[in-house]
């Protein structure tokens, strides 16, 4: 019974391993001077502090009987897998074991007589790392297992989280319409009633001799106010129900910008800081225009995301393809390769535009001389114009109206931020040149490019925004009279399939009138977002002269676009966007714009223009115009 139990107490000190590794052996005398045997070879069973577990094959039986009896010490050289040297050790045999399922097999039990102390700290730590791997690994991918589930049934609720938010948004929208159609026809109702009852009063003061018809008019204006007084109840409870509308739909509203927003985050690759232009047209899923770059930049230095931003503004200062000065319409995402090799003015100089706001709100300096080589290109080309014109690339031979608003809002920042006055000059010629090419006073308020009297909605929007009405007036110019005539000629209203199959009624700006197209109407959310813009900058113009009202009107004029584009935001369709609301490039796919290419394909591609216009809208901020900091 003691020798039983010595035997389990000795077990007890070593510690089980999931491998084995080899130990050569020799037998020495008891006093360790004579070799008894030569290098025999063995491999570990079990291994602890003290010694290990030695496992032997096919053993001599008379060098087992001496093992056996316990009158010998062993030399050992134990070989660790993960290390070139052995480890040197002397020990005694604590135990031994016959393994009867195969003959001269034995496990030995041997202490440690001799071992250097780091070497035994070596072994162990190899040990209780094999010990301790397997189910730390097995943890491990439980772990990773349980956290992509997790994360998965984290990241389908958040996905349909954003989706219901944007549906609640176009179901309260059109609640609320509703709602307003029934305001208007209860107010129509009670002019109808407020009109009977005049002409009743009228009558009843001819017919005083006539005391049975005065009776008879006395009764039906009775009834006719009591309709009205009913009427009234009925407005009053309307109207409380449009009130809460109005303030779920505001809720509602913010939460989807909040999200859009957050679309353009997600979509920013972290190799070349770019964001794809167009989520879902797979023929351009991974284009990133660089006209896109500047406004997405843009979108992040208005919510103080600087580090975005300068990842945006590094790639094109840093890493970009150019054509000698001028950069290319577009990259690819991924690798910030050109995608398109096509150099315009437009593009290049929207890039400045978002340096210079970079500059303006951190007073960082990084980029200005990114700006100034674009500025310089620039006027390499507006010097080559007699009239100082800026085409619409360096080889191209038209004039675009909005690349030289473009470019006067560009001069007039490079400006104030350097105060030199070759930009002042540059962006005075091409007022002058706008004036001579673009703007008719009397036949189309404005231009499309020099010679071409062709209508573009965002010429229209774009002259608000770059000139200012203020500096529109100074050139002769009706700045009412420009935004009224892109309402009249370019405002449509369309049927919208919605992703989901719901069909729904939007009104908005078309890139060109409908008499210039045989396609039908089409709304482009971000040409619609520059004309709401325009409005709020209309707006302030009057509230700044004191003309409340007129200014009322067209803050009345911006929230309804704005609300028109609330029932446009659709969920990313991508699985990376989880869901989050941007904004569809029009209300149809694939379809001529009107000024040479085409809205790209797919009904649930979310758009970099739109979505970030849309925000710069909601939020009042004009990229044309360099605010001072507040």
């Amino acid at each position: 019974m003691f020798k039983k139990d010595y035997l389990e107490q000795e077990r007890r000190k070593y510690l089980r391993l999931d491998t084995v590794f080899p130990v050569e052996f020799r037998i020495l005398s008891a006093d360790g001077r004579v070799f008894l045997s030569d290098w025999l070879q063995g491999f570990t069973s079990t291994i602890g502090k003290g010694g290990i577990c030695l496992e032997v094959n096919n053993l001599n039986p008379q060098l087992a009987q001496k093992l056996k009896n316990r009158q010998v010490k062993l030399a050992l050289k134990i070989e660790m897998p993960i290390t070139k040297n052995s480890v040197s050790a002397k020990a005694r045999v604590a135990w031994m074991r016959d393994v009867f399922s195969q003959a001269n097999r034995y496990l030995i039990g041997l202490s440690y007589e001799e071992i250097q102390p780091h070497q035994n700290n070596r072994i162990m730590r190899y040990a209780w790392t094999k010990k301790l791997f397997a189910p730390v690994t097995i943890g491990i991918i439980i772990m990773l297992g349980l956290s992509f589930i997790i994360g998965s049934y984290l990241n389908v609720r958040l996905i349909k989280g954003n989706k219901a938010l944007v549906e609640q948004l176009v179901e309260i929208s059109q609640e609320t319409s509703v709602t307003k159609q029934e305001v208007k026809k209860i107010n129509r109702e009670k002019e109808e009633l407020q009109l009977k009852i005049q002409a009743l009063e009228g009558r009843i003061q001819n017919d005083e001799e006539e005391k049975v018809k005065i009776e008879q008019f006395l009764n039906e204006k009775a009834s006719l106010e009591e309709q009205l007084i009913s009427l009234k109840r009925k407005e009053d409870a309307v109207t409380e129900e449009l009130l809460r509308l109005d303030k779920k739909k505001a809720m509602l509203t913010q939460e989807n910008f909040d999200n859009m927003y957050k679309w353009l985050l997600i979509h920013q690759n972290p190799r070349t800081g770019l964001v794809m232009s167009f989520e879902g047209d797979k023929e351009i899923a991974d284009w990133a225009f660089t006209y896109d770059q500047s406004l997405v930049a843009q979108a992040y230095i208005n919510f103080g995301d600087f580090e975005r931003a300068r990842k945006i503004l590094d790639f094109f200062m840093k890493k970009a393809k150019r054509q000698e000065a001028n950069f290319f319409n577009a990259y690819y995402v991924n690798d910030g390769s050109p995608s398109e090799y096509t150099v315009h003015s437009g593009p290049n100089i929207w890039l400045g535009i978002a340096a210079l706001h970079y500059i303006q709100k951190t007073q960082d300096r990084a980029y200005l001389s990114l700006a100034e080589e674009i500025a310089e290109a620039t006027m390499s080309l507006q010097n080559q114009d007699k009239d100082g014109g800026i085409r619409g690339g360096p080889g191209i031979e038209w004039y675009s109206t909005e690349h030289n608003l473009d470019a006067y809002a560009f001069f007039n920042m490079l400006y104030k931020i350097t105060g030199k006055a070759q930009y002042l000059e540059a962006g005075d010629k091409l007022v002058n040149w706008l004036v001579q090419h673009t703007y008719d006073k009397m036949d189309v308020p404005v231009r499309r490019g020099k010679g071409d009297s062709t209508i573009a909605t965002d010429t229209y929007a774009w002259s608000v925004t770059a000139l200012g009405p203020v500096k529109l007036e100074e050139l002769g110019m009706d700045p009412d009279r420009i935004v009224e005539f892109a309402e009249q000629n370019c405002v449509v209203e369309v049927l919208y399939t919605r992703p989901g199959g719901q069909v729904i009624k939007i009104k908005g700006f078309d890139f060109a009138p409908q008499r210039q197209v045989s396609r039908g109407g089409v709304v482009s959310s971000e040409w619609t977002a520059q004309m709401a813009l325009a409005f709020k900058i209309m707006a302030d113009f009057y509230h700044k002269k004191g003309m409340i009202a007129k200014g009322r009107t067209y803050e009345m004029k911006a929230d309804e676009y704005l609300a028109e584009l609330g029932n446009m935001i659709i969920s990313s369709p991508s699985p990376s966007g989880q869901g989050q609301s941007c904004l569809p490039y029009a209300t149809q796919d694939f379809v001529d714009t009107g000024h040479g290419w085409m809205t790209p394909k797919g009904q649930s591609t979310g758009s970099v223009a739109g979505t970030a216009y849309a925000l710069f809208a909601y939020y009042n901020y004009n990229p044309l115009e360099l605010k001072e900091n507040e």
